[in-house]
């Protein structure tokens, strides 16, 4: 089954973030967004905006490339 944007986005945030050893909501207090969001948006259930993602990347201190590289 081929994955959706979204969901390859999410799962790229997910292993930058583990990498990162942050969790969710530390992740989401860095990137001024909310925990229930990141989550959201880890598991590919919502269209992040780009503001959101240049936010998710600066805080994982991240290229944006590197989250969107496989679209």
């Amino acid at each position: 089954m081929r994955h959706s944007h979204r969901q390859i986005v999410g799962q790229k945030i997910r292993a930058r973030r583990k990498q990162a050893g942050l969790t969710q909501e530390k992740l989401a207090e860095k990137a001024d967004l909310t925990y229930k969001y990141v989550g959201e948006v880890e598991r590919g259930t919502v269209n992040i905006s780009l503001d959101s993602l240049v936010r998710i990347a600066k805080a994982l201190r991240v290229r944006l490339l590197d989250l969107t590289d496989e679209l």
